[in-house]
């Protein structure tokens, strides 16, 4: 198993880092089960939803890997941007079917608010249109998210995320630190940069000192660290 596909983040870490309920991550990851009552019978009915994203079976079916956590990325912000969960399944379903692989993860995927597109040649600007029958299509609306993850160029699967921006300072690298976040380069996990500024009354100059870092590193670490804990 490759260490993007490792479960690594409790559902409760994964609520934290895309600042979504811990109930839904379990919902979207796993699956769940719920009753209606059948119009034509009037008996209750139970009845089962699938994971949103694709995934392998697993020992660790509540736990997200590195994939499992940029997929749920893609679906927060596609629901955000008005697409149904049916419409993100059907999408993934059509995408499996052109590339062969079960992740948002492994390509770009971008949306307008109305449908979902999927870079599949090399010209960043050349994108597929899912669920409309293949038609090309010219992106011309900002790829804000796809910005900010780093494909690998052998497998195609995200490899990293920077989520403050690839010139942000902080890395999520599954690679690095068992997948917490860090500061780019220093393998120094942004929590305890955190905790260490609260340790030393918010004094960032004794925290360069100890954890032999730059003024602009600390303020990234705590910038980060204070976001989650705000979410």
């Amino acid at each position: 198993m490759e260490i993007w596909d490792t479960p690594i983040y409790n559902p409760a870490y994964v609520s934290r880092l895309i600042n979504l309920s811990t109930g839904r991550i379990k919902r979207w990851l796993k699956g769940y089960e719920f009753s209606y009552t059948s119009s034509s019978s009037g008996k209750e009915v139970l009845s089962h939803k699938d994971p949103v994203i694709g995934r392998e079976d697993s020992e660790m079916p509540n736990y997200a890997s590195f994939l499992d956590l940029i997929d749920l990325l893609f679906v927060k912000q596609f629901l955000a941007r008005g697409l149904s969960l049916q419409k993100i399944r059907k999408a993934l379903t059509e995408a499996q079917a052109l590339i062969g692989g079960h992740h948002f993860a492994q390509r770009s995927f971008f949306t307008d608010g109305k449908n979902i597109y999927m870079q599949i040649k090399n010209d960043s600007e050349s994108l597929i249109e899912l669920l409309s029958g293949g038609h090309w299509v010219i992106s011309q609306f900002i790829k804000e998210l796809a910005q900010q993850i780093e494909f690998d160029e052998p497998t195609g699967f995200a490899a990293k995320w920077y989520p403050l921006g690839k010139s942000g300072l902080v890395v999520i690298d599954p690679k690095i630190s068992f997948g917490r976040p860090t500061l780019i380069g220093k393998s120094i996990s942004t929590d305890n940069v955190f905790n260490c500024y609260l340790g030393e009354n918010e004094n960032i100059s004794k925290v360069c000192k100890w954890l032999d870092l730059n003024q602009e590193q600390v303020n990234a670490a705590i910038k980060f660290e204070s976001g989650l804990k705000a979410a």
